[in-house]
């Protein structure tokens, strides 16, 4: 009988899941190994942190995906290194042995090698980290009504530092909560005071965007009452103020970091195969020196004539090459396979209610129109019905009663960690 390949995929993001699914019940024998046991809709991760949707919502058990696979295993660990010499995957607990190799680790919030800012500043690259923001901001207003006093101004100020989709989206989420939901929560307290700040390097939002959507998302902010600060670069953060090269500062208790992000590169590999913090792979997704060991998505860096500089680290890249590389994989021969290219689909963005941008190949657009398009194309990309019926009536509960019931603290047990 023939031996099935046996195929390990690091990371269970866009790119990882993607593999798996094109691989699902094909005459391979797939392991998918992840430290989390579910699938997390990034895009989304914004509402998650203003209290708009839940977490569970966009969050999807690998188990649960995998449950009628004949050939798909999912591991919970956590990936340690890589010993390419002995096809070796070390984790924390244990150690898996492959014929081919995927690394699909996607990337974390980059702070660019300010420990300060790392330690004190919100992330929002998983599930953890969105539900933190939304504690920290509902506990900022919990503490604020028993003080009875603006007695700590950094308490007001909401800064956002990065002016990409992530941004962007979160500064008109915030924007909206203090009109329409704060002051319900809190009838007894004044919110003209609190400032949405979004702290920007270039002079207009959405930088890799049309200057049709940079300039509409500029005045869509503008009009949310969010305070904009272009060409400000942002250098330190002591957890008082945030500090700023101009030499301005602005005193926040309540700092979130969405300026970049980086590679979530595994041990085991030279320095020399690594570019900014991805690996070099060819047309083929083949790390470079390697005959069986891959990289996917936000991880690949893959230089072509129409990227130069490797492509963008958005969910398309990671699952078109994710779809690519698993139908190369079902090829009898490896003169047959097919080389990788982008095909860019456009970029959106929304910033609030009836506020969007898209830029398509074809048109751009901004508005009402392109804010039911963004959700339309969001609610697709969720995984199962269920979920896309939950976000659906949270959605419309929050559009008709312009509320949201999902503020829920949800703190760490001081015992042992684990949140409550």
């Amino acid at each position: 009988m023939e031996t099935r390949e046996k195929i390990i995929i690091i990371g269970g993001g866009f790119a990882g899941l993607q593999l798996a699914k094109t691989l699902n019940n094909k005459n391979k024998k797939v392991i998918v190994l992840d430290r989390v046991n579910h699938h997390m809709f990034q895009p989304l991760f914004y509402q998650v942190a203003c209290g708009r949707i839940e977490p569970s919502n966009i969050s999807f058990p690998f188990r649960k995906i995998f449950q009628q696979s004949r050939n798909t295993q999912f591991r919970l660990t956590e990936v340690k290194e890589i010993d390419p010499a002995h096809n070796r995957v070390i984790t924390d607990e244990a150690e898996f042995t492959y014929d081919k190799l995927i690394i699909a680790t996607g990337c974390k919030t980059n702070f660019f090698g300010n420990k300060d800012m790392e330690s004190r500043a919100f992330g929002m690259k998983n599930t953890q980290e969105a539900i933190g923001i939304r504690n920290h901001i509902l506990m900022t207003f919990e503490k604020l009504i028993l003080e009875k006093s603006r007695s700590d101004d950094g308490n007001w100020n909401i800064v956002i530092v990065g002016s990409g989709p992530t941004g962007v989206e979160l500064a008109g989420a915030f924007a909206e909560m203090k009109k329409e939901i704060l002051p319900r929560d809190y009838p007894y307290m004044n919110f003209d005071q609190l400032k949405i700040i979004l702290v920007s390097s270039t002079e207009k939002p959405l930088a890799v965007m049309s200057s049709e959507a940079q300039e509409k998302s500029e005045k869509y902010l503008k009009d949310l009452g969010v305070t904009f600060l272009s060409g400000e670069i942002v250098t330190d953060y002591d957890g008082n103020k945030v500090y700023m090269k101009s030499g301005k500062d602005i005193p926040s208790n309540n700092v979130i970091w969405a300026a970049g992000v980086t590679g979530n590169v595994v041990d085991g590999f030279p320095e020399e195969k690594l570019v900014r913090n991805r690996y070099i792979v060819d047309r083929f997704n083949k790390i470079k020196g390697y005959d069986n060991i891959y990289a996917v998505g936000d991880i690949a860096y893959m230089e072509t004539p129409k990227y130069p500089q490797g492509h963008p680290q958005v969910a398309n890249v990671a699952i078109n090459q994710a779809k690519n590389l698993g139908k190369n994989f079902l090829k009898k021969n490896e003169s047959e396979w097919v080389e990788y290219e982008y095909k860019d689909q456009g970029s959106l963005a929304t910033i609030g209610k009836h506020r969007a941008v898209v830029d398509l190949p074809f048109i751009k657009f901004q508005g009402f129109l392109a804010w039911y398009f963004w959700m339309f194309l969001h609610l697709m990309l969720i995984l199962s019905v269920r979920n896309k019926l939950a976000v659906f009536f949270n959605w419309m509960w929050s559009y008709f009663n312009k509320d949201s019931s999902l503020r829920l603290i949800i703190s760490p047990n001081k015992k042992n960690g684990t949140l409550q």
